[in-house]
Parts: C-alpha cells; sequence; structure tokens
C-alpha cells in the first residue's frame, strides 16, 4: 500500500511509520519539522494546500496524526496551538479530500480517549460510552481537554467523504520506548524517585502497547465494514496509583513521591 502520515514526525507517527515501513509499505510522512528518515519525508505545516496533495492524492490510506505533544504547561498559549493544531490540520484535508480526482479508500483520524468523562463507575466503549464537559468540580483543564477531543471529531465527521471510509480512533495512551513519549516521561519520575502517585491516584489509566496500536491500525484498514469512531486501549486499565507501583517494582526503586 501507500500510506501517508500527517503528524508522521511525532512519537505515534514514528511507531507507524516504523511498522509500515518494515512491512514493505511505501511510507511518506507530512512533518512540520522534516528530519531524514528511512522512508519519505515532505513538508508541511498543516494550514494551508501545497506539493504534499500530490502524496495524499497518489496513496491508498491516509492516517492522520498532526497535533502538538500536549506533554507541556496549559499556558493559554500552549492551549491554543494544541487545539489549532489538530482542528485546523484536519479541517485542511478535509478541504483537500474534496478537491481530489483520487481520493484514499480509507481516512483514519486520530481523537483521544479523553473525549469520555472521567469515570470510576464503569468502563466507557463505543456505543454507550458518556462525553465529558463540565462535570461538577471538573478542573478547566480536564474541560479544556474534552473541547479539543470534541472539536477535532466535529472537523473530522463534518464534511461528507462518499469515496473515502472514515474512523476515528479514541485511543487511550501510546507506550512504547521512544525517547520523549508517554512512557519515557513516566518512567523518568520513577528513576528519579518521584514515581509516586498522581493526584489521588484512584483514576483509571487506559494505555496501549506499541505493537497492540499498529496490529489494531492494521486491523482497521483490513476490515473495510467499519467506520466510525472505535476506541484502542488495552481492555485492563489499571488506577494510576497501581500503575505507577507497577513501574516501580519493574524498575526496581522501592519508593516514589506522590505528585499532587
Amino acid at each position: 500500500m501507500k500510506i501517508v502520515i500527517p503528524g508522521g514526525s511525532g512519537q505515534v507517527g514514528r511507531m507507524l511509520s516504523r511498522h509500515f515501513h518494515a512491512q514493505g509499505h511505501t511510507v511518506t510522512v507530512l512533518s512540520r519539522s522534516p528530519r531524514p528518515a528511512p522512508w519519505r519525508v515532505v513538508p508541511w505545516d498543516g494550514v494551508r494546500p501545497g506539493g504534499w496533495i500530490a502524496h495524499v492524492e497518489h496513496s491508498d490510506v491516509c492516517i492522520n496524526v498532526a497535533g502538538r505533544s500536549v506533554n507541556c504547561r496549559y499556558t493559554a498559549r500552549n492551549r491554543r496551538i494544541i487545539y489549532e493544531s489538530r482542528i485546523r490540520s484536519t479541517q485542511l484535508l478535509s478541504q483537500v479530500f474534496a478537491s481530489l480526482n483520487r481520493v484514499p479508500r480509507l481516512w483514519v483520524n486520530a481523537s483521544t480517549a479523553t473525549i469520555y468523562r472521567h469515570a470510576l463507575d464503569r468502563a466507557m466503549d463505543e456505543v454507550k460510552g458518556e462525553l465529558g464537559g463540565n462535570e461538577p468540580g471538573a478542573p478547566d483543564t480536564w474541560n479544556f481537554s474534552v473541547d479539543v477531543a470534541k472539536g477535532w471529531e466535529e472537523a473530522f465527521f463534518s464534511t461528507a467523504t462518499p469515496l473515502t471510509r472514515k474512523v476515528a480512533i479514541r485511543s487511550a495512551i501510546t507506550l512504547s520506548p521512544d525517547r520523549g513519549g508517554v512512557f519515557d516521561a513516566l518512567l523518568g519520575l520513577v528513576r528519579h524517585g518521584l514515581g509516586g502517585r498522581q493526584g489521588s491516584g484512584s483514576q483509571f489509566v487506559s494505555w496501549i502497547h506499541e505493537a497492540d496500536f499498529v496490529r489494531a491500525i492494521e486491523w482497521l484498514i483490513a476490515r473495510e465494514e467499519l467506520s466510525g469512531v472505535v476506541n484502542l486501549a488495552s481492555p485492563n486499565p489499571l488506577p494510576n496509583c497501581d500503575f505507577m507501583r507497577v513501574l516501580r517494582e519493574t524498575w526496581c526503586i522501592r519508593f516514589g513521591l506522590p505528585t499532587p
């Protein structure tokens, strides 16, 4: 297949690029900061059309994972960039798809499991899951994250693409050994004695392993009858305090200071 990955220079994009390149597929990454890689890397800014459109037009699958990392302080500026980098890039792709003579048969767009309400009572699934936003006592940062998720999916599904199947992946955090990823950040806390619970520690950590994530994408590509929203997560989330305890035990660290 010919696979184009907007935003493919981030952690999830690198995972996908490595996997599909190793499988013998032709991979093209669209990146704001192009760097040499074993696959083709084409510049784009996620805002304006450009020469990258030809690569989308001649691809079989488009997997959009563009978006500024959320591993930052939630200042007003960073919030704006987090929001706009996801919504504007998805809107741009929608406009481009409408103008193409030949469209990819599948468009997978990143979303996030953060769209669901913070739940300790039951699991959230694609059918009966409750979307979050403005729960009593929820911090402003939580509501912001839910607003980003809802805006992201609205930008994705608002334009009809009759010749292209669409799948929005509400993914949990993806754990891989890549530097700069969430596992690297959490393990760094453990190694420095700061790997205790975050907050109350009762909140569930939904996660998915790198290998399962890429296999799930392969499965979605093959299942042509599937479209719409799909959750990607391991079936056994852990409370944060237990999740961090497992990391400490695995790294042979006896204690970890909690983080407010």
